[in-house]
This record gives structure tokens, C-alpha cells and sequence, in this order.
């Protein structure tokens, strides 16, 4: 049995511990965030024997074999950091940092103290993008050409203190919601050779409008995420010899779309509970065979994903305040 914590008791982390519950072999055993009743309380609804007011109780806690950090993107890399000095096996949420410079100081105290760690890109394990993907490496859509990918939904009706908004939280549509558009032209294409790339800002200084075009050279990707309009969250892969379209909400999908030979068929995969429990088992597996990353989605995937979310912030002055 893997013995699980949570760090913050936010939204996220309720989705997880939903999702955990449906996982063989793992259980919730301890909570903590910065108030003891809201730990308490997260850890009643989820039954959980310990609940802690502060992270450190939560890094020196002997039962807990691995650590979930569901803060927001500003307290990623420092609780890591921390949860992994102390000798504890960390399940990140994404982004894994806000810059590559931390994400580089995560993995390098991974490697010192000798613990697993990895970003929780739960799209990643998703049974249907897994199987896209293998049909992109089959060749079944022939040589791919073009891929689009969007997330976007209104938010500008959120609280301005709240992550979204907030620059001194790394707020905006890129870290938040643009990582998974990004994540998918690197997972099925790679590093691109060039990015071009347009944002607008809002008033509150964080970006709301992203549009990307990655260039690999004989395919392009255009990509796109924002926080001032809903958007249809489809993503569509296409090639020579086809096309498979991921169904909306494609980061959470359940089925796939495939276009050949003048033939169209749907493919309804499904899934367990949200889909979280597919990283869970990801960490689990790994942490029952030894190993310190995933094979799915490793410490360098995590590095070249954090670097083309930096080049695009180079590229349009999205920059924080705390950097």
C-alpha cells in the first residue's frame, strides 16, 4: 500500500483524493495546509487519519511514502524542494515551476536525495492520448502536417487576488491552461525549431490571450489559450494519410476521431473517475519498481516543456514580478 499526503486543499486537491479513492493500492493518510481546521476538515471528508497546520509536520510525517503539492504555481518548486530534502517522494502539480531555473533546482534535488519526483501532467496518462499517440508513432495518419490545439474559458470574472489574475501568483492563461496545448505539440511532435507568438494582457498585468504557432520544419502547430472567451477545446492531429480528432475536453477526453480512407470512426475509450487516477497509478507503479522518474513523463519532459513555456514568455514580456 502507498501511503499519500497532500499538500493544500484547494479545488485540485479534492478532485485527487476523489480520484485516489478508485486507485488499488494507495490511500490518503495525511493533509496539510497553513490552517489546521481546513486540514482537518479536507482530511475528515476523505478519511484521513492526520491532518497537519503546517507543511514541515507533513515532510517529517514517518506514515506518508508520497507527497501530492496541490498549491498554487508560486509554492511548486519551494515545497518540492522541501518535501524532497526531507526525504519524501513528490508528485508535483503542473506547472513543476514557474521558470526553468527552478524546475532544474527540483530535479537536481531529486537526484541528491535520492527520491522520485514528477510533474503531475495528468493528460499524460490519459488511455486515450496514450493511444493517439501510438497511432501517430504507428504512422497511421502517414507524415503529420498540421496539429491544433486550444483551452480557454471566461475568467475574467474571477476574484484579481485569486491565481488566475494575480501576477504575484504567476496568473494568466499561459502556466495555468496553455501548458496543455503546448504539452500535446511536444508530445507528439517535439522540440519545435521555431515559436512565434501573441498575447494580450489585461489590467491586472497578467496575460489573457495566447496564440502560438510551433514550427518543426515540415509541420506546424498552432496553438492557443486565454482566459477572455470559451473556447471549443478540441485538438486535431493531421497527415498525409489522415486525421484523429481528440475529443473536447481533449486534456480530459474520453474518445478519439479517426479520419482515413474517406472513412470516419469514433473511438470511445473512457475512463476512471476524472482521469487523475492514471498519473496516481503512474507514481505508485513507479515507486513499486524502484524508480526514481517516470518513463511516461520524465524529469527531461518536465525541463523541455517549463522551456518552451519560457521561450514564449521571452518572446511576449510575460514576466512576473517576484522574478
Amino acid at each position: 500500500m502507498i501511503n499519500w499526503g497532500i499538500i493544500g486543499a484547494g479545488n485540485i486537491a479534492h478532485t485527487f483524493s476523489k480520484d485516489l479513492k478508485l486507485v488499488e493500492n494507495g490511500k490518503l493518510v495525511a493533509v496539510a495546509s497553513r490552517s489546521l481546521e481546513k486540514a482537518t476538515t479536507f482530511a475528515n471528508e476523505y478519511n484521513a487519519p492526520l491532518a497537519f497546520g503546517s507543511y514541515e509536520e507533513l515532510f517529517q510525517c514517518k506514515e506518508v511514502d508520497v507527497i501530492y503539492i496541490a498549491t498554487p504555481h508560486t509554492n511548486h518548486a519551494e515545497l518540492s524542494i522541501a518535501a524532497m530534502k526531507a526525504g519524501k517522494n513528490v508528485l508535483c502539480e503542473k506547472p513543476a515551476g514557474v521558470n526553468k531555473g527552478q524546475v532544474l533546482e527540483m530535479v537536481k534535488t531529486a537526484k541528491k536525495h535520492n527520491v522520485f519526483f514528477m510533474e503531475a501532467l495528468w493528460s499524460r496518462f490519459n488511455p486515450t492520448i496514450i493511444k493517439v499517440k501510438n497511432l501517430i508513432d504507428t504512422g497511421t495518419i502517414g507524415k503529420v502536417g498540421y496539429l491544433h490545439a486550444d483551452f480557454a474559458f471566461y475568467g475574467l470574472d474571477r476574484d484579481v487576488n485569486g491565481r488566475l489574475l494575480n501576477p504575484d501568483l504567476a496568473g494568466g492563461s499561459l502556466l495555468d491552461i496553455g501548458i496543455y496545448p503546448i504539452f500535446l505539440s511536444y508530445l507528439l511532435l517535439g522540440m519545435p525549431k521555431d515559436i512565434k507568438a501573441s498575447v494580450n494582457f489585461n489590467e491586472t498585468g497578467v496575460e489573457v490571450q495566447t496564440s502560438m504557432i510551433f514550427n518543426y520544419g515540415n509541420a506546424q502547430s498552432v496553438l492557443y489559450s486565454g482566459l477572455n472567451s470559451n473556447s471549443e477545446m478540441n485538438a486535431q492531429i493531421s497527415g498525409s494519410e489522415g486525421s484523429i480528432f481528440i475529443h473536447p475536453r481533449w486534456h480530459e477526453t474520453t474518445g478519439y476521431t479517426l479520419v482515413k480512407d474517406g472513412e470516419k470512426t469514433i473511438h470511445e475509450i473512457g475512463k476512471l473517475g476524472k482521469g487523475y487516477t492514471y498519473e496516481i497509478e503512474e507514481v505508485q507503479n513507479c515507486l513499486s519498481h524502484g524508480k526514481l522518474e517516470s518513463d511516461l513523463w520524465s524529469h527531461q519532459n518536465s525541463l523541455d516543456l517549463i522551456e518552451l513555456m519560457d521561450t514564449v514568455r521571452s518572446k511576449t514580456g510575460i514576466v512576473f514580478p517576484f522574478e
